[in-house]
């Protein structure tokens, strides 16, 4: 049966906000049900390479049996090791520590706001820096509206710190996870990397430095885990829905999207994220929605779609460079970095 690219974009879209929103929220559920954050990494970094690692293989089979040198990391990585290691090392490996480890402080409401909300900022602050664009004022006014949405959010949470409050730490942690994803998205675009094999590359970089190392730590004592104590059920499920979910079928879903719906649109639908996000958490988690994460979230979401306004670009004629992972779906495409 063959499906319509009407059909086929609205699920592409239907599946990528439910799992980008999905993955807040479970995430946040995760901290209190036994694995510590690095146990979730590790279970998501498992769940994606099963795929991709193999997928890669076989992509770069015919290259190798003609007597093509071709990837790097022992041949799971498509791409070669310089544009492997800077990568891997912001979008595969950091990226997911830093934002499980945010959510054994902070809420997913919190979440919801500053990680979503810091993307588009940080991303147009490092392409700055590094690729030399310019910020129009469409874009300032928006990444404005963005950042006072995260200083209601965050800035409470600071304050609260010297009460002995320890939310300030997960609010921290989520901002520099979106700070690393951005550097991953401009790597992305300065290197022009092709969508399918840079989602690899990471995944086989954070699978060949996290793996073994965290296997040692452990086996030492070194590092402590809740592997062994929680039933394997959730290991499973964190592995099928961090890695195989968030990492491999939003990617797909989030390219067939922008096929159908263009970068412009595609970023419009995808602001949906930080709002559900937050519903989600007071629906399903009972998380407070106090004043300031309404209107930071307001802000937010006010500043992303007021950005997009900017890009005129058509629709079909360009595509994500990169698979985002899960609340990467803010980011303009356009910025993320295109290529026909």
């Amino acid at each position: 049966m063959r499906f319509s690219s009407k059909t086929v974009g609205i699920a592409s879209a239907v599946i990528t906000v439910l799992i980008w929103t999905g993955f807040i929220v479970i995430a946040r559920a995760s901290a209190s049900r036994g694995l510590l954050p690095l146990d979730i990494a590790l279970a998501r970094i498992l769940g994606a390479s099963s795929i991709l690692l193999p997928w890669a293989w076989w992509l770069m089979r015919s290259a190798r049996q003609t007597g093509q040198k071709v990837g790097s990391l022992f041949g799971l990585s498509p791409l070669p090791l310089a544009p492997t290691l800077q990568a891997g090392l912001l979008g595969g490996l950091l990226y997911a520590v830093l934002a499980y480890s945010g959510f054994f402080y902070a809420p997913a409401s919190h979440a919801a706001v500053l990680m979503p909300g810091s993307l588009p900022l940080w991303t147009t602050l490092l392409a700055w820096l590094v690729l030399r664009e310019k910020v129009s004022s469409t874009r300032a006014v928006g990444l404005g509206l963005i950042v006072l949405g995260d200083v209601l959010v965050g800035g409470v949470s600071l304050m609260m710190a010297f009460d002995g409050g320890e939310v300030w730490k997960g609010d921290l942690l989520f901002m520099v996870a979106a700070c690393c994803w951005s550097g991953y998205s401009v790597t992305v675009r300065r290197h022009g990397l092709d969508a399918v094999r840079a989602t690899m590359a990471i995944t086989a970089f954070a699978f060949v430095s996290f793996v073994p190392v965290y296997g040692v730590l452990i086996g030492m004592g070194v590092l402590p885990t809740h592997l062994a104590q929680v039933p394997w059920t959730e290991v499973a499920f964190q592995a099928v829905f961090q890695g195989m979910g968030s990492v491999v079928i939003s990617g797909i879903t989030f390219t067939q999207m922008v096929r159908h719906y263009g970068p412009v649109r595609s970023t419009m639908i995808t602001a949906l994220v930080p709002g559900l996000s937050a519903l989600g958490a007071v629906w399903f988690l009972g998380e407070p929605m106090h004043w300031n994460l309404l209107a930071g979230l307001a802000l937010v979401t006010s500043g992303i779609l007021f950005g997009v306004r900017q890009a005129a670009k058509p629709a079909a004629a360009t595509l994500p460079t990169a698979i985002p992972t899960a609340i990467v779906a803010v980011i303009p495409v356009a910025e993320v970095g295109v290529k026909p």
